[in-house]
């Protein structure tokens, strides 16, 4: 279950806080909506509960909070928006790589597309999904890990009437097997019809805590919708009726041509638009929202023990009538901004809640809530095989369960099925990121066009410079020019780097639950470590494309073998791996895969002319630069030898551009590490 308790928000200048003080409790087994009005704090109050927006509190799920859970993603799945994927990503390859990051096997992916019935669609691109799509691909990315909870975001929003059938088919499957979910919703008749709870919150408070029947019976009250373009007449001629009948009947202009008749029926309103020969262009029942706070007062009055179960249960008072379930209704209302009317307006579509004060032209007033006066609105009678929020209907209540993990509502739906549960998660490896790495870089096509860009770049500058010439051959073989700051593929290998990071933080796959990239160091290792072997291959094909296009044209002169091509290659090599290092670092401090490419190129711009005025100049002991005495190598020898080794390292040290190279990733690493840490006291 979830227990969250004293959320509150921190509030921005002098204003209040978006939620205040906010505490419920969602049981498991259960479907529990969050109500609210845009506005309300909805979004405010998960964002807090999952630890994604700073504030007071705190949420317990099975008893710890999120931050006490090695793995959040095993507990709690999380759906607050868009599914946050590349769009040139295959939805097949999106989860395979979650599979990766969660330590799953790659044959999980094939199973949850299966149960969301995304199997035909398992290879088209994120950015070509349509809406209905991309909630199932977003429910299917909650429910890869098998966790115990869902906590969704008003996740119908935009869906049709079958996709918003269906997906809270999935959450009452999910709810029935013992899981827990917690929705958010802005409808109030789409909550009643398909959670067992609503807590209503209203300014960021909670107004209401009710089960689904109570808050059916306190808060939606029928009405007929009428509209007519005379409706100005036929409220007047409905009043009188009223009157003249001695009954309670209110009739709500709701601006324009539209009536709310409450009291009344379609066939009452219909013979009264006949009789006077009024054209009527729609006449529909509806629920109405009675407010936030409707029946919120009447709930603490009832004692546990004496709660009539929902549908059949008596209710105290004078008049007492069946309270109506809104999943044991004869024909319920297929969607919540559907029109019942076959042939209705456009703008009819959407049912807008009645003014909280409006004018009534009425005889008698209305009653305030359904059973004040069952006449105005009686409701249809349940169906007697109607499950109920209770165990049975005629069980005495100390009979009736306690745990609402056993009795769930309403029966489990037998069109929907969920992926099967994980019995067995493996234990976490090291090679568990570097798993998700590949599968990142290797599931869009941007690598491979860098690449591709950076060998044909290369060979094309290489030609042009050896018919150019004056250009010494390893700077034509790495295609440097001299007027460059760096050469083609260490900036590819600097610009992969950076995507690293940078679509990290611009398609936050791994964010959905956490609100930022997390900064392990695992999945740092695993970034350099193929970033690097992603710059070696590079830096190998670019200096054997190029040779092979400079002997096909100008001969085997210009690729002959140099005499010290051992510390040329290990130049070339360090080089590229620090561009591609920097790029990483950059990207992963600053958060933009252009401030990591930025990185990369201001190390020979601004760091190489720094470091080469300090090291040059003499020091204050003796006449000789300091990288001079560092390119002369160890003046004492180790009885063990391999001092060749380190004198090589030292040299290319040396080199302003190395030097700059390394002081540059030393002190980004040193930043990286930094701002990890101050996350996570934060």
């Amino acid at each position: 279950m979830i227990q969250a308790i004293g959320l509150t928000s921190i509030p921005r200048k002098e204003q209040p806080p978006a939620v205040d003080n906010v505490s419920f409790e969602a049981h498991a087994g259960r479907v529990t909506a969050l109500l609210g009005a845009p506005g309300a704090g909805k979004t405010t109050v998960l964002r807090l509960m999952l630890e994604l927006q700073r504030g007071r509190g705190i949420t317990y799920f099975r008893g710890r909070p999120l931050h006490r859970i090695a793995h959040p993603a095993h507990e709690v799945g999380v759906l607050l928006g868009d599914v946050p994927g590349h769009p040139a990503r295959s939805v097949r390859g999106h989860l395979r790589m979650l599979c990766a990051a969660s330590g799953l096997p790659a044959r999980r992916a094939d199973e949850v597309l299966e149960a969301v019935g995304l199997v035909s669609l398992r290879d088209e691109r994120l950015g070509t999904l349509s809406r209905g799509m991309d909630r199932r691909l977003g429910l299917a990315c909650a429910l890869l890990p098998d966790p115990h909870t869902l906590v969704l975001d008003d996740p119908a929003r935009g869906l049709a009437v079958a996709e918003r059938r269906w997906l809270y088919d999935m959450l009452r499957e999910h709810a029935a097997q013992g899981g827990t979910v917690l929705c958010g919703t802005a409808d109030p008749k789409e909550a009643a019809r398909f959670a067992d709870h609503v807590i209503t919150l209203d300014g960021g408070r909670i107004v209401a805590d009710q089960r689904a029947a109570d808050f059916a019976r306190t808060r939606l009250r029928p009405r007929v919708a009428v509209r007519s373009p005379h409706a100005a007449r036929l409220s007047v001629l409905l009043a009188q009726q009223a009157r003249s009948t001695q009954r309670s009947v209110e009739v709500v202009r709701e601006g324009g041509n539209r009536l709310c008749v409450y009291g009344s029926t379609c066939a009452e309103v219909g013979e009264t638009a006949f009789r006077h020969g009024i054209v009527v262009h729609q006449l529909a029942d509806e629920i109405g929202d009675m407010g936030p706070g409707a029946g919120a007062d009447a709930q603490p009055q009832q004692a546990p023990e004496s709660r009539p179960s929902a549908g059949t249960g008596p209710q105290p008072g004078p008049n007492p009538e069946p309270e109506p379930d809104p999943e044991s209704e004869p024909n319920p209302e297929p969607e919540p901004n559907s029109d019942p009317n076959p042939c209705p307006e456009p703008e009819a579509a959407a049912t807008p809640d009645p003014d909280p004060d409006p004018e009534p032209e009425t005889a008698t007033p209305a009653p305030a809530s359904p059973e004040a006066d069952p006449a105005a609105s009686t409701p249809p009678e349940s169906s007697p095989d109607a499950p109920d929020d209770d165990a049975s209907q005629a069980a005495p209540p100390q009979q009736q369960p306690t745990t609402p993990r056993t009795t769930p509502r309403t029966p489990r739906p037998a069109t929907v099925t969920l992926p099967p549960p994980i019995l067995v998660r493996p234990a976490p490896t090291p090679l568990r990121p570097v798993r998700y790495e590949i599968r990142r870089a290797a599931g869009v096509a941007t690598g491979y066009i860098v690449g591709a860009c950076v060998l044909a770049v290369s060979a094309l500058t290489a030609v042009l410079l050896a018919r150019i010439g004056h250009t010494p051959q390893p700077r034509l073989l790495a295609a440097w020019p001299v007027e460059l700051p760096l050469p083609p593929a260490a900036l590819g290998a600097g610009l992969l780097g950076a995507l690293a990071f940078g679509d990290e933080f611009r398609h936050p796959a791994l964010a959905a639950d956490r609100g930022t990239v997390p900064r392990r160091l695992g999945l740092l290792t695993a970034k350099l470590f193929v970033a690097s072997l992603t710059a070696l291959a590079l830096a190998v094909l670019t200096v054997g494309c190029t040779a092979e296009l400079l002997y096909l044209v100008y001969g085997g002169e210009l690729v002959a073998l140099p005499a010290d091509w051992p510390a040329l290659t290990a130049g070339w090599l360090a080089l590229v791996t620090g561009c591609a290092w920097a790029g990483v670092l950059a990207a992963g401090v600053f958060r933009s895969t252009t401030a990591g490419l930025a990185a990369v190129v201001a190390v020979p711009l601004l760091v190489v002319p720094a470091v080469h005025k300090i090291t040059e100049g003499p020091s204050l002991r003796g006449p000789r630069p300091f990288a001079g005495r560092l390119a002369d190598g160890l003046p004492l020898r180790r009885p063990f030898g391999g001092e060749q080794h380190l004198e090589a390292l030292l040299r290319l040290l040396a080199q302003p551009v190395g030097g700059a190279m390394a002081l540059s990733v030393l002190a980004l690493l040193c930043a990286y590490a930094f701002t990890g840490l101050r996350s996570r006291v934060r």
